[in-house]
């Protein structure tokens, strides 16, 4: 799918119920339609992806004026709304004891899609505009969040859960562990014997760009059925991103 104008794009917090189901209605064509994902709260008849998370989130929207269309959509969670709801979204999935244990201001991220047609383009770039204002704002420490493969087949999967593992382990302070019962290894092949640029090529795409920006994975991932995915929990210390990261994370495009 190609795009047949030029976009006019413009990044803002959701901050009304029409904003909200925006991003919801962009999220089940993702998520639902697309990566054939499900939820107990999940609207089929509206098509719209939502969860019990999703009043507590902030919701950061790219907009494309040129059609009156959002286009991508990331919810954001700072520590005082997760503590409204009991916890923060990926608690479900790893144990987060090392990050609360910092004592540093925690933002989890999630929910991140692109729509197909803008995939590949200036999109995601805006969208980390939008974040690095968000995160400035809010004087951010720790960003992290659960980032997916598609599809819950491991074994498919072990030449990229095996290089995150060796190439960009949390350091011991950070490492947060996936939960029992859905808990995998990720170090399933030995380094040596990894084809890096191949595993590379599987690693989707936006892993790859929390991995530019100095991100590492926790230990484990979680295979996550409900949705369809493989998932790895992405995490990235503000204060350690390099100069060059930085220039990535705040780029203009």
């Amino acid at each position: 799918m190609t795009l047949t104008h030029v976009p006019e794009f413009r990044v803002s917090l959701a901050d009304t119920d029409a904003d909200l189901r925006a991003a919801q209605r962009l999220r089940y064509d993702v998520f639902v339609r697309e990566l054939r994902g499900g939820g107990p709260l999940v609207d089929h008849e509206a098509g719209l992806e939502r969860d019990r998370f999703d009043p507590f989130f902030d919701h950061l929207l790219l907009h494309d004026d040129a059609v009156g269309q959002v286009v991508a959509v990331y919810r954001m969670l700072r520590a005082e709304r997760a503590e409204e709801v009991g916890q923060f979204y990926s608690e479900d999935e790893y144990d987060l004891a090392p990050l609360h244990a910092t004592g540093r201001r925690l933002l989890e991220l999630g929910r991140s899609c692109v729509h197909a047609a803008y995939r590949g383009g200036p999109a995601l770039y805006h969208m980390w505009n939008g974040l690095a204002a968000y995160v400035a704002e809010h004087r951010i420490d720790i960003m992290f969040g659960v980032a997916s493969f598609h599809g819950t087949n491991v074994p498919r999967l072990a030449a990229p859960l095996s290089l995150l593992h060796h190439r960009h382990l949390a350091p011991e302070p950070l490492r947060v562990r996936a939960r029992a019962p859905h808990a995998v290894p990720m170090d399933l092949v030995p380094e040596a014997g990894i084809d890096r640029r191949a595993a590379m090529l599987e690693v989707p795409a936006l892993i790859k760009a929390y991995l530019r920006l100095g991100g590492v994975v926790g230990a484990g991932a979680y295979v996550d059925h409900t949705f369809n995915t493989t998932d790895v929990c992405m995490i990235m210390d503000t204060a350690a991103m390099s100069e060059r990261q930085k220039r990535i994370y705040g780029a203009q495009s």
